[in-house]
């Protein structure tokens, strides 16, 4: 029998998920080897925003080092309605109290991070890419998970672990091993288009913006440093287009024509940041439907288990996607750790983590924080001389707060981590 702290483990994905669970299983003990369909893993994408309860996880990992060299301490978020007038303004991360930072980094940065981080703990050859995964077999001893060539389909390894773990995604193919009539991921009728600016700071150089409502939206953040008066200015631009989800899988993820969007983001020219400029003069950018998954009522099955964007792909309203894949990862390590049995541990890991995701997935459906920007809208549609002839600053610090603890990164809670 498989012992504590000596499971074989497969994992399927070698995104910022599958890589975070590689780090912490085989702290745990377990033997890993992470697949993943793409060739070549290469610092792809744009910015995501790490909170300080998966940062706390991140920094138990041993990578506070590499995470300081390359992101942004996050110091405050700020809500504004579409004149630029300012709603809501807190500090985050280590200016708000927490024991630890808030990030905002390049995703492909995170992953490169993470991918190092993987071959020079688990070995150089523990991360086999070009092989995409086909389905499993599983039996009272083991799994068996075979995969073929991404390209040409040839037949590829046969691969024999104790268990297997789903992290490819949001079109997983292990969750459609037992989902196999879910379809296609669920449209939220809103566009975004994604890009990143090299442009001097705005604000204090570690603001993260959100303007507008659920009909244009923006949200702009710095990533990184170019030079010392220069940064990596992430940018989101989003609007309400009613539609079908494209059927081409291609047309998900593609390169923006600018021209589709930048009309209606003309008149947010703020005298502390020119939205329109910063969009324009972006290299690239790239077109987004914004999409989750419904929650489903179980992830895992035997001996294999769903996580991360597997097993809640959510709206990134709150910026809490890749943290949530932390939270997995560190809470199926402890899992595995306590249990010789690997199907008892993937039943608890599941216990601790699926109502959790299942109330944020729903929670950020409804726009999640974002809300407020949309009560602007309903409340004073013509604006504002003072946002607390409106709101109570009860209920804009009430919205902002409870999220924090729907998401568990309430100061209170990270502390107790």
């Amino acid at each position: 029998m498989t012992t504590e702290s000596a499971h074989d483990v497969v994992i399927v994905g070698a995104g910022i998920s599958g890589l975070t669970t590689a780090l912490a299983l085989h702290r745990g003990g377990c033997r890993v080897r992470v697949y993943e369909s793409v060739r070549t893993l290469r610092a792809l994408g744009v910015g995501i925003n790490l909170l300080p309860h998966s940062v706390r996880e991140l920094i138990d990992l041993g990578l506070q080092a590499a995470l300081e060299d390359k992101a942004i301490l996050t110091g405050s978020l700020r809500y504004h309605a579409k004149d630029g007038r300012t709603i809501w303004s807190e500090p985050r991360g280590l200016d708000a109290g927490y024991p630890c930072p808030q990030y905002s980094i390049h995703r492909g940065e995170l992953q490169m991070i993470l991918l190092e981080a993987v071959r020079d703990r688990l070995g150089a050859g523990s991360v086999v890419t070009g092989h995409r995964f086909v389905a499993a077999d599983q039996d009272e001893a083991g799994v068996t998970a075979r995969f073929a060539d991404p390209d040409t389909g040839a037949v590829l390894d046969t691969v024999r672990a104790d268990c297997l773990v789903g992290a490819d995604g949001i079109m997983s193919t292990v969750r459609a091993g037992f989902y196999p009539d879910e379809g296609n991921p669920v449209y939220a009728g809103q566009v975004l288009w994604r890009g990143v600016t090299v442009s001097e700071p705005f604000a204090d150089g570690r603001t993260m913006v959100m303007i507008g409502n659920d009909e244009r939206k923006a949200v702009i953040y710095p990533i990184g440093r170019v030079d010392e008066s220069r940064q990596l200015i992430n940018w989101i631009a989003e609007l309400a287009i009613p539609r079908e989800l494209p059927a081409n899988k291609g047309d998900w993820n593609r390169v923006g024509n600018k021209a589709d969007f930048l009309d209606h983001f003309q008149d947010w020219r703020f005298d502390w940041l020119d939205v329109p400029d910063l969009f324009e003069r972006a290299e690239v950018c790239w077109e987004f439907p914004m999409v989750d998954r419904d929650p489903v009522a179980r992830w895992s099955f035997g001996r294999i288990t769903l996580l991360g964007d597997a097993a809640h792909a959510m709206r990134p309203n709150g910026s809490n996607g890749a943290s949530q894949g932390v939270l997995d990862a560190v809470a199926l390590e402890r899992a595995l750790a306590a249990n010789g049995n690997v199907t008892k541990a993937f039943t608890d890991y599941e216990a601790e983590r699926l109502e959790p995701t299942r109330a944020l997935t729903l929670t950020n459906r409804a726009t999640g924080p974002e809300i407020v920007l949309r009560l602007v809208e309903e409340r004073c549609p013509d604006g504002f001389d003072d946002i607390h002839d409106h709101f109570s600053e009860a209920e804009l610090r009430e919205i902002a707060d409870s999220y924090k603890r729907i998401a568990g990164f309430s100061r209170d809670q990270v502390a107790r981590r």
